[in-house]
């Protein structure tokens, strides 16, 4: 069932990180749909609120529907025994459709060396914890990492990846707070062209998304890191905070507008009934989730398959 994605301990733990979104959703799926036999128009209302209150957001929510209200209007009699399955059926083709990837593993294109991966988000969503996550995870791969230390705002910031990279035995190019962010990113992708580095993760400023001068601020880091690798950087990660729910998904807006996201990690889904809001994230950006975070241990971070995710979501225990 796994196939040679998923093993028996990483199944279980998205399982269990999913579980309060899971036990919610269907919570309030079975009050939608108590006492009636056949999906009919209130059935379909009722399971437009349950969607949108499990945040995966407008848009997504009536797409969902509508697929569900051409297959009643096809098979012309649908018992409401079977809408988990044609929910579960339409979720994952959602997630297909868009531009959703599943990867294997934390591998990186093997002829790019290094591989630059800028990382982007807010303060407070867990974007440092994922930087050293992901490292550790890429040596495990033995692959030699590089860490660029460029959030220079926020001494914790700087503090907190220099701890991780002790922590796994990884070096951090810093030169402390208040420091030219973007001085530090070159100073990172000429250590790890210079060392033979796999992978250089560079940490940005995570000031709030609504702030102008974040936009120029990615664009001369970018610009920098170009100087040194001129297709770089190959990665720029946005990682968004799942316990937010619909705010992660403005966060994600006014990021695609500062920067070219190419890709985005989805943190603290173990703690929130929220987790509904990865649907609407790859419904609405069309950006590959590639990383979602169940859980406080470093294998918590997982590769994101849509396959296994929406199995979990509609896991029934």
């Amino acid at each position: 069932m796994f196939g040679n994605l998923f093993s028996k301990e990483k199944k279980e733990s998205l399982d269990q990180g999913l579980k309060r979104t899971q036990e919610s959703f269907f919570g309030k799926l079975g009050k939608a749909i108590a006492g009636k036999a056949t999906v009919d128009e209130e059935v379909l209302d009722n399971l437009e609120e349950v969607l949108i209150a499990s945040d995966v957001g407008v848009n997504t929510t009536l797409k969902i529907i509508d697929r569900i209200q051409g297959r009643v209007a096809r098979d012309k009699y649908l018992g409401t025994s079977e809408l988990d399955k044609i929910l579960k059926e339409e979720i994952a083709s959602l997630l297909s459709e868009n531009n959703t990837i599943d990867l294997s593993d934390f591998g990186t294109p093997k002829d790019i060396k290094p591989y630059v991966i800028m990382v982007v988000g807010v303060n407070g969503v867990g974007k440092t914890t994922t930087i050293g996550k992901l490292s550790a995870q890429f040596k495990k791969k033995g692959m030699n990492v590089l860490l660029g230390a460029a959030d220079t705002f926020r001494a914790a910031a700087v503090d907190q990846l220099k701890l991780w990279g002790e922590r796994v035995g990884i070096p951090v190019v810093s030169k402390g707070m208040n420091t030219d962010p973007s001085a530090v990113a070159f100073d990172a992708v000429k250590q790890g062209v210079e060392t033979g580095a796999d992978i250089v993760i560079i940490d940005t400023a995570g000031r709030l998304h609504t702030k102008v001068n974040l936009m120029n601020e990615l664009s001369k880091i970018k610009r920098v890191i170009q100087k040194v690798i001129p297709e770089g950087p190959h990665e720029v990660l946005l990682v968004l905070d799942g316990s937010t729910g619909q705010n992660a998904i403005v966060q994600a807006r006014e990021f695609t507008k500062a920067t070219e996201v190419t890709s985005l990690a989805v943190t603290k889904l173990d703690g929130t009934a929220k987790g509904g809001v990865v649907i609407g994230i790859s419904d609405e950006f069309k950006i590959p989730v590639k990383y979602i975070g169940v859980g406080e241990q470093i294998d918590d971070l997982q590769v994101f398959n849509k396959v296994e995710f929406v199995d979990s979501l509609f896991r029934k225990n």
